[in-house]
């Protein structure tokens, strides 16, 4: 957690609904916590994409009670740090 009371979650999961939203997962790099966020595709486009990373308010956060998916999601966000500027669009 940074001085503001942000912490910064890493892409973890992007998939495609059956009502065409795009669900996003962005994990924590210990894939302790993480933020769900929907989006349709033309709100994606007009913000510029997605980026690898995002600041999220730690009240926002939720913890993941499976210890496999934590390990998942653990795995996948510190991949996601090391190869991507945080604002990158991935």
């Amino acid at each position: 957690m940074d001085d503001e009371g942000t912490t910064r979650t890493w892409l973890v999961e992007r998939t495609y609904d059956d009502k065409g939203l795009i669900s996003l997962v962005y994990a924590t790099t210990d894939g302790e916590a993480v933020r769900r966020i929907e989006r349709a595709p033309i709100a994606v486009e007009r913000s510029g994409g997605v980026t690898a990373a995002v600041d999220v308010d730690a009240s926002a956060l939720t913890p993941v009670e499976e210890a496999s998916l934590r390990e998942r999601y653990a795995t996948e966000a510190r991949r996601m740090a090391e190869e991507h500027d945080p604002d990158e669009t991935v």
